[in-house]
């Protein structure tokens, strides 16, 4: 299957090529396109339309993320939203598959607002496409989308608290009270596999993602807020639900680099020392690594579980590094800890980055304490091979 990801570089964009690419290269286990060989096509801001014009010529699928929910100028919510569409649909006609269509809209669709109203004539232009062409249309009104790589200061309260929170900064609250739907992009890439797949979950006409949960704008901030005391305590908070999990898998995210590094204190007499290495206030799975001399091991990145790891005995290097390319294509740096045995630190492994465990000494074992929030489950691994320094081409 030869799938156009319009809008890649984008929130959902990342998320979703990142995981079509694990699909392709056989990383993933239990995906709804098991099996299906892929080919990943991508069009953003920077493509042009020639070669919007050639993908569009080529393709089975399309997952049209492409639009414009903020402008300085009217007019833009018309030619991101409408005409954009508008000139994608006239390609994908020329197309002798009839490719479908899953486009991502949002609950403010038909609301009246320029980019309401934009959003519902992108909606309507492929639905039509769909009557006149037969080809198969999912139309998504997607809401409060929140997880890794999410743009604080845009179009998300979920990445704006996470980042502010998370960084000590002031967040601005105008009502407690007010009610949010939020999806985890996880989900929401799970739903857009499921509908190029065939198998979308359609309710009143439209696509959904059932894995949706309930809050208001003071609870958010509360569970943030705790998030937030717990990693200043050098503790693990409490997770109690499947959303908060995915919450706290978000906020990590935005942590700032120093709050990834954090000192741990020995207490030592004259038997020897101890030291607590995490306190985990629901639970999760530690390990013992052991990495002979001179070996790399990981080199691997997850969707949402995160680690911590500490060397209690020998020499390494820890390096991690954000999977995928910046704004300007450019791969995003690596982060480097050389750590020691004896001055033990927690090195925070956090989801969407790549990381490894180097032994740096060529005589003696390194051992390293490792906990995972969750334990390993082989049906659904979440891990996903990448090297921290080797880049593969996409």
């Amino acid at each position: 299957m030869k799938i156009l990801v319009t809008g890649a570089s984008g929130f959902v964009g990342q998320n979703l090529t990142e995981q079509l690419k694990n699909i392709r290269d056989g990383k993933a286990k239990n995906t709804p396109l098991d099996g299906e060989p892929l080919e990943i096509m991508t069009s953003t801001p920077k493509s042009g339309a020639a070669a919007l014009t050639a993908c569009c010529g080529q393709a089975d699928a399309v997952v049209h993320l492409a639009g414009v929910n903020r402008a300085d100028h009217l007019y833009k919510f018309e030619t991101g939203n409408v005409e954009f569409t508008r000139q994608l649909l006239a390609n994908l006609k020329q197309n002798p598959k009839k490719p479908a269509v899953i486009f991502a809209s949002s609950i403010h669709a038909g609301k009246d607002t320029p980019y309401g109203r934009t959003k519902k004539e992108a909606e309507d232009l492929i639905f039509a496409y769909g009557a006149e062409t037969g080809a198969r249309t999912v139309v998504y009104r997607f809401t409060n989308l929140f997880g890794k790589w999410c743009r604080p200061d845009y179009n998300s309260v979920t990445a704006t608290f996470c980042r502010n929170i998370a960084a000590d900064l002031p967040i601005r609250i105008d009502d407690r009270q007010t009610a949010l739907t939020l999806t985890y992009i996880d989900d929401v890439v799970e739903e857009l596999l499921r509908a190029l797949a065939g198998h979308a979950q359609i309710q009143d006409g439209y696509g959904c993602v059932k894995e949706t949960t309930q809050v208001t704008l003071g609870e958010l901030a509360d569970m943030l807020q705790r998030f937030r005391a717990a990693q200043k305590a050098g503790e693990l908070p409490c997770l109690q639900s499947a959303f908060e999990q995915k919450l706290y898998a978000a906020y990590l995210t935005y942590l700032p680099d120093a709050d990834l590094r954090q000192a741990l204190q020995p207490k030592e007499d004259e038997r020897g020392s101890f030291t607590e290495l995490l306190h985990i206030q629901n639970g999760g799975q530690i390990s013992v690594n052991v990495s002979r001399p001179g070996v790399t091991k990981g080199q691997h990145w997850h969707h949402s579980k995160h680690e911590r790891f500490i060397v209690v005995k020998g020499h390494g290097l820890i390096q991690t590094r954000r999977i995928g390319t910046d704004a300007e294509g450019k791969p995003y740096p690596i982060r480097s800890y050389e750590v020691w045995g004896e001055k033990p630190e927690v090195i925070t492994m956090v989801p969407g980055c790549t990381h490894n465990l180097i032994n740096l000494s060529e005589q003696e074992e390194m051992i390293t304490i490792i906990w995972a929030n969750e334990a390993f489950d082989p049906e659904h691994p979440d891990t996903y091979r990448e090297p921290v320094s080797i880049r593969r081409s996409v």
